[in-house]
């Protein structure tokens, strides 16, 4: 049965990866059978703010003037992107249910999306959010400006968007034998959201072992049941390697686990996953 600590949080700003974010969301709410919670955040940023020095020659009654006027602007800019995002929400819910979602929560708040997300996390059980907002909307080739933030704060699963939804059918579970990589696989062994679906055990590495780890991990899969297995092992460059591999075999998700809390930094800022997160054409889903 779900409960408020299983939400799926689904975390959307208006930019053009909003609906897929939604679409997402409502796949693995339903697919998992926890309830949907829309996020939409305010964030009254420190540099939005007018800093021009209004002290200067003109009179004290212009000043005090101008100064009054530049209050109301805020106030009316702040009531208009209140209004923006209860439509903005709105929207998403109407297209939620659409999808088959009962009962979606909606959730505006004000202040910084990360401080939110934290404030948040021990309702979650895995967080749906698009690869780069409204800021970085046209850049294809930048990450969200928040996303390092995010991935590198919170302990829950996040799932990265960064395409138009397809109902996904073929996943792909990048494994190194670490214990980031066995807890993701244990994650997938004991998740619902994977039944039914075809898993690419994949594993980049010159290292004869790692074969010997992989079998056993692509057994582990097999014994859960309800996933298909394909284990394969790979030599070369593995963000090279592994975006090859999931052109080729047409795979919709890609799964990774990922480091322990003191190393996500690290880890993010790492070229293999600023590249995967940057060029892999279809969601990434980050394990914690």
């Amino acid at each position: 049965m779900s409960t408020a600590q299983n939400l799926v949080l689904a975390g959307i700003d208006g930019s053009s990866l909003t609906n897929a974010v939604c679409d997402y969301a409502a796949w693995i709410a339903q697919k998992v059978d926890a309830p949907l919670k829309l996020l939409h955040t305010i964030d009254h940023h420190p540099e939005a703010t007018d800093h021009t020095d209004l002290t200067g020659n003109i009179g004290i009654d212009s000043r005090d003037h101008l100064m009054d006027e530049l209050t109301q602007l805020e106030q009316q800019r702040s009531k208009l992107r209140l209004q923006q995002g209860k439509q903005l929400l709105q929207a998403a819910r109407e297209r939620v249910m659409q999808a088959g979602v009962i009962d979606p929560i909606t959730n505006q708040r004000h202040g910084s999306l990360v401080e939110s997300l934290i404030e948040l996390e021990n309702d979650l059980r895995v967080l749906v959010i698009g690869v780069r907002g409204k800021v970085h909307d046209n850049q294809p080739d930048k990450i969200g400006a928040k996303l390092e933030s995010i991935i590198r704060s919170l302990h829950k699963p996040i799932l990265v968007v960064n395409t138009e939804f397809k109902q996904p059918e073929r996943i792909m579970l990048a494994y190194d034998g670490s214990q980031a990589a066995e807890k993701a696989l244990e994650m997938v062994v004991n998740s619902p959201l994977y039944k039914g679906l075809t898993c690419h055990l994949v594993c980049v590495s010159k290292d004869e072992g790692k074969g010997q780890l992989l079998e056993v991990a692509a057994n582990k899969l097999k014994l859960a049941g309800g996933i298909e297995v394909i284990a394969k092992k790979l030599i070369g460059k593995p963000e090279q390697v592994l975006s090859e591999y999931q052109d080729q075999k047409g795979i919709d998700m890609i799964v990774m686990g990922a480091f322990g809390h003191t190393r996500v930094r690290d880890w993010l800022l790492g070229s293999f996953t600023v590249k995967m997160l940057t060029h892999s054409h279809k969601p990434l889903l980050l394990l914690r």
